[in-house]
């Protein structure tokens, strides 16, 4: 998440079930985000063994897909309204109703606003933000298709919600706490990636999908350390000046990459911040921009040379990256940076979706002054503005901060790493075995879950994927279960009571005999 944090403690194989406040501490950021991390992680645990890896609530259970074509030039699918569980992840598909005061509900040219559906559709709904325009976001022309929905998480903060800024703190002041926001987008799948025959039934599409969301996962691993000094191997009490972390302040160094793939078409871009240093945009003219702030000193501000990517709701959402764009004119009085190239059409010029340019602090050669400039940085090797991958060696950031990543992998755009780099020891802090060597790790984030939602079989023809689960409550007995039982036995002991007795008395009443015989067993006259 992209936030301005000190450190990320959470580790679920520690099992810590809380954190516990000391008097007379200093209270910190990671102390309160691990309870909830911990907090999440349990309920998302718990829902998650209950229901399965997905499912919704009997009465209540929303996403029901259902194919809107007729006329339309381009189909769509309906969404319904209702909850669902995604890997204990609760997902809601309601959709607000509007409500304006009265006399307030008709436009400026005086016409009543179109009515709002009750339900999302593939082409509005919330977090897709689906384009028209581009080929590869309708949907299948040829069917069957599968349409699934795709969950996430990412961290909001004030440069993308205003709303989250205390305005009574003044706009000198930073803003406060971020805010983790769960995405969800339905999306389609073509029938053939799931490589089933025609006529395949619910019970063969389930796992086949289920094959197909694993194989989604990458496998990059990394690993990160301190520079090492020379000959450490034979020498391991010698430790030179520059063979640890020697950057002047602690810092969160955040290593994720931007185009994914195998390592030949895979880049990654880092930030000594974590990537939160970002810059609201109040206008986009061509090739300059003008900002809310230009950051509040060198450290956290912009300067001729930084690396920015231009980002807003939609250009996240999508998690499709753009080339990165280099400062190369910096307007103090007027607020306006001059970057390298005009951004892509697709993002920034909506306001409403919020956007910003994004820091991040790689650069192709050492820095030469100006802006948040600091410390010695390796040239490195951009492509489209991030660094390309080189596996199997240890690259080096800046200020004896190295990564390596395992060679083989695959990437995949977004996922991160982070670095805690700390003065008062000159390292790293990062996972080390016995012998002090660092391990290597999966990607910290983003975890994609995915659920089937429907198997859209033709216009008028969609099978439904979806699994439902009951309450558990039910009604109180009007007896406890002792009493219930103790009435159930009572029961029990007079019907065999009776069965008794009935049967002694047809057994006495025959006196033995045959019907039609005497005593002697004589026919009678």
């Amino acid at each position: 998440m992209h936030a301005d944090l000190s450190r990320d403690t959470f580790r679920p194989d520690r099992h810590y079930a809380a954190v516990l406040a000391q008097q007379g501490r200093v209270q910190l950021d990671a102390d309160a985000n691990e309870q909830a991390a911990i907090q999440l992680h349990r309920a998302r645990t718990t829902a998650a063994d209950l229901i399965g890896r997905h499912g919704g609530p009997r009465g209540s259970t929303g996403f029901e897909v259902g194919f809107l074509g007729g006329s339309r030039e381009l189909d769509d699918l309906s969404i319904g309204a209702g909850r669902y569980y995604v890997d204990g992840i609760l997902l809601d598909a309601d959709r607000p109703e509007p409500g304006v005061p009265a006399g307030e509900d008709t436009a400026e040219d005086g016409d009543s606003p179109a009515a709002v559906p009750a339900t999302w559709t593939y082409w509005d709904q919330p977090d897709g933000h689906r384009d028209p325009e581009r080929p590869g976001d309708r949907l299948p022309t040829q069917f069957p298709y599968l349409a699934y929905v795709k969950v996430w998480e990412r961290a909001v903060t004030a440069a993308e919600d205003p709303l989250l800024r205390e305005v009574a703190l003044g706009s000198a002041m930073p803003d406060t706490a971020a805010r983790l926001r769960t995405v969800w987008q339905v999306l389609p799948l073509p029938g053939a990636q799931l490589e089933l025959e025609d006529g395949a039934t619910k019970d063969l599409i389930r796992p086949a999908f289920e094959r197909w969301a694993a194989a989604q996962s990458p496998t990059a691993r990394m690993a990160a350390r301190s520079e090492r000094p020379e000959h450490a191997d034979e020498d391991p009490c010698l430790v030179g000046p520059d063979a640890r972390y020697r950057g002047p302040e602690n810092q969160l160094y955040r290593v994720e990459i931007h185009e994914g793939g195998r390592a030949k078409d895979a880049t990654f871009k880092w930030s000594r911040e974590n990537g939160s240093v970002t810059f609201p945009v109040d206008e986009l003219d061509g090739t300059w921009v003008e900002l809310a702030t230009l950051g509040s000193d060198d450290k956290l501000g912009l300067g001729v040379g930084d690396q920015v990517e231009f980002v807003d709701t939609a250009y996240t959402s999508r998690g499709e990256p753009l080339p990165l764009l280099r400062i190369e004119e910096v307007d103090l009085p007027g607020r306006r940076v001059r970057l390298s190239g005009e951004p892509d059409p697709s993002v920034g010029r909506r306001p409403e979706l919020h956007p910003y340019l994004r820091r991040w602090d790689h650069r192709s050669g050492p820095r030469h002054g100006g802006g948040a400039g600091r410390g010695k940085q390796a040239a490195a090797k951009l492509r489209g503005g991030a660094i390309r991958i080189e596996e199997g060696a240890w690259l080096h950031l800046e200020d004896g901060v190295l990564v390596y990543f395992e060679p083989g992998r695959t990437y995949r755009s977004g996922d991160f790493w982070t670095v805690a780099a700390r003065t008062a020891t000159g390292s790293v802090e990062w996972p080390t075995d016995e012998a002090r060597r660092p391990l290597l790790q999966s990607p910290k984030g983003i975890e994609v879950h995915y659920a089937p939602l429907a198997w859209v079989l033709s216009e008028g023809s969609v099978a439904d994927l979806r699994m439902t689960f009951a309450p558990l409550a039910a009604v109180i007995p009007a007896a406890s279960e002792e009493e219930l039982a103790a009435e159930a036995e009572a029961e029990a002991e007079a019907v065999a009571a009776e069965a008794k007795a009935a049967k002694t008395a047809g057994a006495a009443g025959s006196g033995g005999r045959t019907a039609g015989q005497d005593d002697e067993g004589q026919p009678e006259n």
